[in-house]
Formats: C-alpha cells, sequence, structure tokens
C-alpha cells in the first residue's frame, strides 16, 4: 500500500462511525489494452473497468471501498489486484477464483475518446451486505448473466434490508449487452431498484432515442430513481428529481483522454451524497426532508470536478482528495 492508501485508511479508520460510508461496488474489473504512442510504443495495459474505477475513486476519497468483481490468478489478475492495494480497495471472498482475467482492447480516437473490444469472464462472486451504506453497479455485468442474476439479486436484497443507498451506471456497451430490447428491460429493473442513477448522453440516446435529455431524466425518475443525472462532456451534465431539474456545465480543462472520466463523474458523486444526511433525504427516511438546491448543486459540481480531474491525464485515474480539493 503507497503513502496515499495508507492516508485513506487513516481516515477511514478516524471516520469510522461518523460521515465516510462503507461503500460496495459489484460488476466487473478488467485490463485495458490500450494502443501504443510516443510515451509507450509496445502500448499500455492498465486495469480498468467502470466499476472497478468507481471503487477505486471511492477509497481514494477516503470510504471503506469493497469491489465484488471476478479475476483470475494470472498476470493480468496481478496488475488489477495491485492497482486496487494502491488505492485501499478490498476484495470480496470468491474474487479470485476465475478462469481468466478480463479485458478490453481499446482504440482512442482523434479526440481522445475510446471505444473497446472485450474478453470478459461474465460471473460475479455474490457479496455480502453486511455494513454497507452504499452499494453500487454498472455497465457489462450488471447486465449479462450470470454477473447480471447476481447483481439483480444483490440488489433485491438491499431494497428488502433498507437503509444502504443505491447507485447504478448503465454505461452502455450495446456492441457487447445483446438486443437493445432486452437490455433496456434490464436497465429499466435496476433503475427501479436504485435511488442514484447516472448515465452518459450516449447511453440515452442508444436507451431512449425518442426522448429528449429531459424527459430521459423525467422517465428514470417515473420508474424510482431519487436522484437520476445525465453526463454531456463538455457541456457538463443535468440533473432531476421528482420536483425539478438542474444543471452543472464542464470545468474548463485540456482534454488527454476520457478514460474513466463518467466514473470519476459517479465516484465523485457518490462522495458527495453518501453523508448520513443526505443518504437519509434520498432514502426518504428524514421527516419533511427535500430535495433542495443546496446540496445537489454541491454534488454535481464534486462529481464534474472529480471528472474533470481525470480526463485531464491519460486513463483511468481518479482523483485523490487533495486533487478533489485543489480542483
Amino acid at each position: 500500500m503507497n503513502e496515499r492508501a495508507a492516508s485513506a485508511a487513516d481516515t477511514q479508520n478516524d471516520a469510522a462511525g461518523s460521515e465516510l460510508a462503507s461503500a460496495l461496488v459489484i460488476g466487473e474489473a478488467l485490463v485495458d489494452l490500450l494502443p501504443g504512442d510516443e510515451h509507450s510504443p509496445e502500448g499500455r495495459a492498465l486495469p480498468g473497468g467502470s466499476p472497478m474505477n468507481v471503487a477505486v475513486g471511492l477509497a481514494r476519497l477516503g470510504h471503506r471501498s469493497q469491489l465484488a468483481a471476478r479475476l483470475a490468478d494470472d498476470e493480468l489478475g496481478g496488475l488489477v489486484i495491485t492497482h486496487l492495494a494502491e488505492s485501499g480497495v478490498e476484495l470480496v471472498d470468491g474474487a479470485l477464483d476465475g478462469e481468466r482475467t478480463s479485458t478490453a482492447s481499446a482504440t482512442l480516437d482523434e479526440h481522445g475518446s475510446a471505444s473497446y473490444e472485450f474478453d470478459l469472464d461474465f460471473s460475479l462472486p455474490t457479496p455480502d451486505l453486511t455494513r454497507v451504506d452504499v452499494l453500487h453497479t454498472g455497465s457489462i455485468g450488471a447486465v449479462v448473466d450470470p454477473g447480471g442474476a447476481v447483481v439483480r439479486a444483490v440488489f433485491e436484497e438491499a431494497r428488502d434490508r433498507g437503509g444502504i443507498l443505491t447507485s447504478y451506471d448503465p454505461n452502455v456497451r450495446a456492441a457487447i449487452m445483446g438486443e437493445r430490447e432486452a437490455v433496456v428491460e434490464r436497465v429499466e429493473a435496476l433503475v427501479a431498484l436504485s435511488h442514484v442513477v447516472k448515465l452518459s448522453d450516449e447511453d440515452a440516446a442508444w436507451l431512449y432515442p425518442q426522448l429528449s435529455p429531459s424527459d430521459v431524466l423525467l422517465r428514470l425518475t417515473e420508474l424510482g430513481a431519487r436522484l437520476a443525472l445525465m453526463t454531456r462532456g463538455g457541456d457538463g451534465a443535468l440533473a432531476r428529481t421528482a420536483e425539478r431539474e438542474f444543471t452543472v456545465p464542464a470545468p474548463a480543462v485540456r482534454v488527454v483522454d476520457t478514460v474513466g472520466a463518467g466514473d470519476a463523474f459517479m465516484s465523485g458523486l457518490l462522495h458527495a451524497v453518501s453523508t448520513p444526511n443526505i443518504r437519509r433525504v434520498i432514502l426518504g427516511g428524514a421527516h419533511g426532508s427535500t430535495f433542495d438546491d443546496s446540496w445537489v448543486d454541491a454534488a454535481l459540481a464534486t462529481a464534474a470536478q472529480s471528472a474533470a480531474v481525470t480526463v485531464a491525464r491519460a486513463g483511468a485515474n481518479p482523483p485523490w482528495p487533495e486533487e478533489l480539493d485543489r480542483a
């Protein structure tokens, strides 16, 4: 564990029982195989996967962060395990039972945007929800079976237990998730089990091509989301509750690449909304609680700054607390 991760672990210990939530993320962890460039002509192998990136982002910001993913005891799996340890993420029991470690071969366009070709193990371990305050999932593992069935069962258990803030990021990978109608059905089933839902404008266009951005967010709240958000790249983000809509501009930053930007937005957002008071508001447990401008706007600003730090450097590399504070 490096010095930063040790500091984050100290923060977790100091905050036990206070405001920093204990988070569990369930979904894929993999290795991004990136093309060569002037600095690394042979290419790079970097740990990735949307759920794993969110778990890392939360751990770096001081939360106790557990990851329920499937890895193999191989060279690529070792890269992921080391990366998680450096940020202080804990793997749940059964995570290392995979036959192979999943990969995503990335291609970057002239704007630094990434597209992927996947080789995935679709299985996931079943985690324990004891002492979990925040439960998050997203992307391929949340939809494609057998892992998708595990995710749905875990989210149903969280709903039945009560008191756990649930969040979901569809992070659509159309080429690998299956037929659109079936994917929409599974996405909406998870939205209905989630208090916070974040998707990109590209996700929205694929899931709901007939709807405007505002109507997509309204649809998500009608399905049950208490807070629905849409990231729009350089145009910032939209959010809405059942009562009203919010906007936040994207911070000005020189973009290196967009790998992990949405995941950093997600971890920054969960960091901002996971304090006990805000959790109670979102869960509906605070008497007379309402969604007011101040905390929604602050949460959006934190999420946007977290994403801005990440796009300003290569790869999925979410911020540490001092970096987010400077931003």
